[in-house]
């Protein structure tokens, strides 16, 4: 693991976030890179021309938002972390997709709410897209990482062989917090196994 993205919106959960990014780094020696993203109201194109937006109070507000960033990466990462910080315009879940692809991240760290109730709506919709979609590994962070200790993961799949690559990734993630592992495949009606023939030659239970 060698890139960490953290799309960060100054919210509790982002802090969460930040701090479960901050641990595994310490862990893996990897490159935090904190992403913030700024929406534009829609038909705001151009914040000098035809706008409410004058260059100067866009430059004035951009300078905050920058030192927000910064007083953000001070609070959370200590000096022997390596952290980039990044600010785009550009919304939530299209901006998350197109910065993780630049920087070819290896994982997405995220929290799941935002400042407030409307915003759990906004942020909290735009973190389940994000899981939907990405083909990266995405982690959502819910609480505080002391009190997340990560002690037992499960993952839940099929057992296909197109997933050994992606199960192998989970193993070398477990193995940073010494984590037990469960593996979980759910049946339906129309797609059933017995447990006996599908773990016939498996262990069903893994501990590193």
């Amino acid at each position: 693991m060698k890139k960490i993205l953290v799309p960060i919106d100054f919210s509790k959960t982002s802090e969460y976030a930040a701090k479960m990014a901050a641990r595994i780094a310490k862990d893996t020696k990897a490159t935090v890179y904190l992403l913030h993203l700024i929406e534009l109201p829609k038909g705001v194109v151009d914040m000098g021309t035809g706008s409410r937006f004058s260059i100067p109070e866009s430059m004035l507000y951009l300078r905050k938002v920058r030192e927000k960033v910064l007083s953000f990466k001070n609070d959370f990462f200590d000096t022997t972390i390596d952290v980039k910080y990044f600010i785009k315009l550009n919304n939530p879940f299209e901006g998350i997709q197109k910065y993780a692809d630049k920087i070819d991240t290896d994982i997405i760290i995220m929290g799941s709410k935002g400042h407030s109730e409307f915003e759990e709506i906004i942020i909290g919709s735009n973190t389940e897209k994000v899981v939907r979609s990405s083909h990266r590994p995405v982690l959502v962070v819910k609480k505080d990482e002391k009190k997340c200790k990560l002690k037992k993961i499960v993952f839940a799949s099929n057992f296909k062989k197109e997933n050994t690559e992606v199960f192998q990734k989970f193993i070398d993630f477990a193995s940073i917090f010494n984590s037990s592992i469960h593996l979980v495949k759910i049946n339906t009606p129309s797609n059933f196994e017995s447990t006996r023939s599908k773990t016939k030659n498996k262990r069903i239970y893994c501990r590193f």
